[in-house]
């Protein structure tokens, strides 16, 4: 049998499987393998590898990896879908009883996976590893905390808990988060649609190996603007807050002006006022009419059934036709 072959015998299902979302990391991808054999070593594991159509050589450097161990699995995607998608095609090929999930940049240390495995062992559905200090911007560090201080009040997160890529999630937990098959998945925030028991350990953040990071201001705000919108009617409900807080000051103005000019004869004169006033008005129309068409947009994607992700090639994974159809995919040509 060729390397990266499938058999129809029933494979041995691994207790860990761990899924990682790969891009522009050629040069990353043998050291992270490497790693990641020595820190599972006496597991039964696999290793889910998803090029997210990376525009370099990291596609090469996982088949290379993937022919030299059959428990390395490799998924190209055919377009880039970006991060969430990518592990969410990720955990639809993951068969272990446990899913880590994790970075490829070795920013997350491998070693600490059996932590993590210990840990949800115990009794939780899902086990983040937060970092005591974090080796990256600080416009990073700082739509984090903001998009945990949201999550605290869209998804109920617990203000201890912190969001991080990092972290291990049971089985049962996993194949309710693949049931969803919509356009813009947020991993996050299925996990709390569908389980409160989570804990987290603490854990060291390394530094990048190579390259930098290609999670940039406008991959950032496209994450909040899921977590705004896709988990809660939070952001609709604020735009009526603030249209009926907005009508409420005009009425108030408008009594005020009609009293003193019918008590004093005063006739208030200001037509910059007014035009300022008019323009402020017309900004918050604007913002509000596109938060409600973002609302439709998406819900425009959900009714024509946009894939999540499109699957382009595998390694050491059974052939298409051998396959359960995936939630979230559409199948390439």
């Amino acid at each position: 049998m060729k390397t990266g072959e499938w058999t129809n015998t029933m494979p041995i299902t691994p207790l860990v499987s761990v899924v990682i979302p790969v891009y522009r990391s050629e040069k990353i991808v043998p050291r992270l393998c490497d790693g990641l054999r020595t820190a599972l070593a006496g597991l039964a594991y696999e290793i889910v590898l998803v090029d997210d159509c990376s525009p370099d050589g990291s596609w090469q450097a996982i088949e290379q990896q993937a022919d030299s161990s059959k428990e390395i699995k490799a998924v190209r995607l055919r377009v880039n879908a970006g991060q969430d998608r990518a592990i969410m095609a990720g955990l639809n090929f993951a068969t272990g009883e446990y899913v880590v999930v994790m970075d490829d940049d070795l920013q997350h240390d491998p070693t600490d996976i059996p932590r993590l495995l210990d840990r949800i062992r115990g009794g939780a559905d899902v086990v983040y590893a937060n970092f005591c200090r974090k080796r990256q911007t600080r416009l990073k560090n700082l739509m984090s905390w903001g998009a945990g201080k949201v999550a605290e009040t869209v998804l109920r997160k617990p203000a201890h808990i912190y969001l991080s890529p990092f972290k291990i999630m049971s089985r049962e937990i996993v194949n309710e988060i693949v049931r969803y098959s919509g356009p813009f998945p947020y991993v996050d925030g299925l996990i709390f649609q569908v389980t409160s028991h989570i804990d987290q350990i603490v854990v060291q953040h390394r530094e990048r190996y190579d390259g930098h990071s290609t999670h940039n201001f406008w991959k950032q705000a496209a994450l909040f603007l899921t977590l705004c919108v896709n988990f809660s009617v939070v952001p609709l409900r604020l735009v009526t807050l603030i249209g009926a807080a907005c009508s409420a000051v005009s009425f108030l103005l408008g009594t005020y002006f009609l009293a003193i000019y019918f008590i004093r004869g005063v006739i208030v004169v200001g037509w910059t006022a007014l035009v300022l006033i008019n323009l402020f008005i017309g900004g918050i129309l604007m913002i509000f009419l596109g938060v409600i068409g973002e609302y439709i947009g998406r819900i425009l994607m959900n009714v024509n059934q946009a894939p999540q992700f499109v699957v382009s090639r595998t390694r050491n994974l059974p052939p298409a036709a051998d396959r359960s159809p995936l939630p979230g995919s559409k199948a390439g040509p």
